[in-house]
């Protein structure tokens, strides 16, 4: 089913299903698990569909089904163009019993020596079944370098390996409680670019944006996601989205850093942009991460 009724935000309806807590299931550059706080203030009381193009860690749609009501089924398009991680969602979703095994390998080979086996494993691109590449980014996820997602122009993955005492890589309990999230809900999960959903959207569903950011300067440029990255044009491109979508009077959402740059671009939502305090959480100098702000935009 791709649709649904209209939705209510009340008390959770899955409460007996998910008794244990639960969080995003990867660790993630942008991932906004420090500013649910904040960003909760922000969702629409009431909407049809929701639509997560940038899904990454997913924070939002997890803090969603984790706090609210929905009349019906809680119906859920979560995508991204990154097909490794729109992989790991679909293998968590509908093959979690084989993951958990390839996870548990993985974790007892990287103990045996850390920096060979993550480098072996780094090293091994595009020759493993879905199964094996879930467990493979979840793995590298969980012990690379701050967690930071990157690839180079070749598409491959070359984040280097970070300092970790016994990182926990086949978190178990998690990953149920994640399997049944996304198999008790109306989860749809596509890898593709964030415009193809203008053959889902219909008038009053709610869309949240969590693309890369703008950069603040040329030294904190990072937008290599994938090997297309997300530069000036696309991020011009992503604004006419959203004021097309607004047309259709969709419920929107997005986040992006506090530059000149995106300001201008949605000048026409002035009244509805909002400047948020956050962390920087991949900058290797601890100091620097602290006393940013970024910026939430919505047309509602």
């Amino acid at each position: 089913m791709d649709s649904c009724d209209n939705m209510s935000l009340e008390v959770n309806p899955f409460a007996k299903n998910i008794s244990q807590p639960f969080h995003p299931f990867i660790k993630w550059a942008g991932g906004k698990s420090r500013l649910i706080s904040q960003i909760k203030n922000f969702i629409p009381k009431d909407f049809n569909n929701y639509f997560e193009p940038f899904v990454g860690s997913g924070a939002l749609f997890f803090y969603m089904v984790k706090s609210f009501k929905i009349k019906r089924e809680f119906c859920a398009h979560l995508s991204d163009i990154n097909s490794e991680l729109i992989n790991v969602y679909k293998t968590i979703k509908d093959n979690l019993t084989d993951l958990i095994q390839e996870l548990q390998y993985n974790e007892i080979e990287y103990y045996k020596n850390p920096k060979r086996f993550y480098y072996k494993l780094r090293a091994e691109n595009f020759e493993f079944n879905s199964i094996k590449k879930a467990a493979r980014f979840i793995t590298l996820n969980k012990t690379c370098y701050n967690g930071l997602y990157r690839v180079n122009k070749k598409d491959l993955f070359n984040v280097p390996i970070g300092k970790y005492i016994n990182p926990k890589i086949c978190d178990f309990q998690n990953l149920t409680k994640v399997n049944q999230i996304m198999n008790l809900t109306n989860t749809i999960l596509e890898d593709y670019d964030y415009y193809n959903i203008t053959l889902k959207i219909k008038e009053n569903d709610f869309i949240y944006f969590d693309p890369p950011y703008h950069p603040l300067n040329e030294t904190s440029k990072f937008t290599n996601y994938t090997s297309y990255g997300f530069d000036y044009n696309q991020q011009k491109r992503l604004a006419n989205f959203f004021y097309e979508l607004d047309k259709r009077k969709c419920k929107i959402l997005l986040s992006n850093s506090d530059t000149t740059f995106v300001r201008d671009l949605y000048s026409s939502f002035t009244e509805n942009i909002v400047s948020l305090n956050t962390l920087r959480s991949i900058n290797s100098n601890s100091e620097k991460r602290k006393n940013h702000s970024e910026l939430i935009i919505k047309n509602f």
